[in-house]
């Protein structure tokens, strides 16, 4: 190990020391910054396409049997997906729908999905929401669940009613109508 690296971890340690002693009223000062819990009721559209000239969601990895599949099992994608506060694609802009994709079923259409919503535009630019769970993607009405959430949504909990509002098969694209209720501080 050089000299830099033992700097470097006598460092840390001093850092991981210092924040462990942290006095009882440092602690009640932390936590009193938090704040008091809100509930807040989101309502967004996300856009997808996977087969433009300019897709937002596309295949990353697949098994040799996801062909094969009626539910296409096995296949990963990526999503970069469009957030606009109404259904048309020229709809005011939010943010984005960044993460995973995986089928995960072999009988059905199925999903699980680590998915951060992240708002560039409007009241809660800055902030994100992450959701983490499985989406029965064929169901009229899915619901999710929000895991955690950064800047405004912090400690976020809660869940997102998601329907689809419009589909076009042949061109693979995809409005969902999402209806978010989280618990944050």
């Amino acid at each position: 190990m050089g000299l830099s690296s033992v700097r470097y971890l006598s460092l840390l340690v001093l850092v991981m020391t210092a924040t462990l002693r942290m006095t009882e009223g440092e602690v009640d000062e932390w936590h009193d910054s938090i704040g008091t819990e809100k509930v807040t009721r989101l309502h967004f559209y996300m856009h997808t396409s996977s087969t433009s000239k300019d897709p937002t969601v596309v295949t990353m990895a697949e098994a040799p049997t996801t062909k094969d599949s009626p539910s296409s099992f096995g296949l990963l994608g990526m999503t970069d997906n469009i957030l606009t506060e109404g259904p048309e694609p020229t709809s005011k802009y939010l943010g984005r729908a960044q993460g995973l994709l995986a089928a995960s079923s072999r009988e059905e259409w199925t999903l699980v999905m680590a998915t951060g919503f992240v708002f560039k535009e409007g009241s809660f630019s800055g902030s994100s929401l992450s959701v983490l769970g499985r989406n029965t993607f064929m169901d009229s009405i899915r619901e999710l669940p929000v895991v955690g959430g950064t800047g405004l949504f912090r400690f976020a909990r809660g869940f997102a009613a998601v329907k689809t509002y419009w589909q076009n098969t042949t061109t693979h694209e995809l409005i969902e109508e999402y209806h978010v209720t989280v618990m944050h501080y």
